[in-house]
């Protein structure tokens, strides 16, 4: 078998088989394909695209790369949850303590923040101590005792998939619906998963940013599931603005801790709610999914997700009073508003435009390497379909260095539309593929 050619049938568009598939993921693994071969693979890939047979040969030679991480030893049922990833979008540290606080076991495997959209591991270290870098007997012993916790990729863990994004990331191929369906579940399925909830973004905030593109990864991404024996549900959501009002890593846990005691923004919490009663219902908590919504909402009034996160934060090195001294987390050193000079509605809020806005002033990375400021981001004052007079304040940029400030401010007062007719509401949640 040889590698060049498996690049010309797969530029031809013609279909692999499982065992050529494996050929080429064994031996980038391992050193005996060189990154030349393989960018070009992957930019046959990019273009011909993969049958759903192909994408699921993909992730499960992905995910047997490494070390298949046993929770049998575990009991009750284990589902994660997983985003596309967006703009303020902090629903992990929702929909998952309230979803444990259930009865849930939730091993969350999480990413990093890469350009405008912001990752979960990066929230959470901006919490003064906590570590998410838990060895393997670590996570099943914090699994044991709290049904929750929150780690990342280690190198154990389908290191293929590692290598394979790097490259991705450095040869423009990283927005290939095959190949992002095949790095999220060969991730999430080499963790002795039982079920998943998918939240597929779509919109200026997201990485898809047409629905039919989006649910096009959902269906493969449900696929791969259900031929691997695993229950996974997708929704697709809305990410044409950014979800509630915050959007920077401590400032999103203070808005985690908000909506978690019942004061959060309508939109973060009817979502997060929604993602806890599919992972409640998916671990057969309950006989119905309306049962699992009642369960999710009652975790969520009488304060048992605010615990289990605060009791996670502890067990994890982190400090859990952040959640009521927003002081002990990492503040900005200054802020800056911005106005309107007329009034009308809020029609729009470009969600990509404030998480380059909010990632330019080091709220984000451009590359892996690039460090983070978790004190600054953006905080909106309104959301689309607001009525505003002019000089309304439409949104603070919490800062810490003046640096590409009035650049980040010119793009944030680009992503504010405003119309002089109301707006109707767009659905957050647009569709669901189980």
């Amino acid at each position: 078998m040889r590698t060049v050619d498996l690049i010309h049938r797969k530029r031809d568009g013609e279909e692999l088989s499982a065992e050529e598939i494996q050929f080429v993921v064994d031996g980038y693994t391992n050193g005996d394909i060189p990154d030349y071969q393989v960018s070009a693979f992957l930019m046959a890939v990019f273009f011909s695209g993969m049958s759903d047979r192909e994408v699921s040969a993909l992730t499960e030679s992905m995910m047997n790369s490494g070390t298949l991480v046993d929770l049998s030893g575990i009991p009750g049922v284990k589902v994660d949850k997983h985003s596309t990833g967006g703009v303020g979008d902090k629903t992990s540290l929702i929909s998952s303590p309230i979803a444990a606080a259930a009865g849930v076991v939730v091993p969350m495997i999480s990413g990093r923040a890469l350009g405008h959209t912001g990752g979960t591991l990066d929230k959470l270290e901006s919490i003064p101590g906590f570590r998410t870098d838990l060895t393997i007997d670590e996570f099943r012993e914090q699994l044991l005792l709290h049904k929750l916790a929150f780690i990342g990729q280690t190198p154990e863990v389908a290191p293929a998939d590692g290598k394979l994004y790097a490259l991705r990331d450095a040869t423009a191929t990283v927005e290939s619906i095959p190949l992002v369906a095949s790095s999220i579940m060969s991730k999430k399925l080499a963790v002795g998963l039982d079920a998943l909830v998918l939240d597929v973004k779509v919109g200026s905030g997201a990485f898809m940013k047409r629905q039919v593109d989006a649910r096009r990864l959902a269906q493969l991404m449900v696929g791969i599931g259900r031929r691997m024996d695993k229950r996974v549900q997708a929704l697709i959501t809305d990410m044409n603005q950014p979800l509630g009002y915050a959007v920077g890593n401590a400032l999103e846990v203070m808005e985690v801790s908000q909506t978690l005691q019942n004061a959060g923004p309508a939109d973060l919490t009817r979502i997060s709610l929604e993602l806890a009663a599919r992972m409640i219902f998916l671990a057969k908590i309950t006989k119905t999914l309306d049962e699992a919504r009642e369960l999710a909402q009652a975790k969520l009034l009488d304060l048992s997700g605010y615990r289990k996160f605060k009791d996670v934060i502890q067990a994890q090195g982190g400090n859990p009073a952040v959640l009521d001294r927003f002081d002990l987390l990492p503040n900005a050193t200054g802020a800056r508003e911005i106005s309107t000079t007329r009034g009308g509605y809020i029609s729009g809020i470009d969600a990509e435009l404030i998480g380059q806005a909010s990632s330019m002033i080091g709220a984000g990375r451009n590359t892996k390497e690039d460090s983070i400021d978790p004190a600054v981001g953006v905080i909106l004052e309104v959301k689309v379909g607001n009525k505003i007079e002019a000089g309304s304040i439409l949104c603070r940029i919490y800062h810490t260095s003046e640096q590409n400030l009035d650049e980040a401010a010119d793009l944030v007062e680009d992503a504010f539309k405003i119309s002089q007719h109301p707006v109707e509401e767009r659905d957050l949640i647009l569709e669901v593929v189980s």
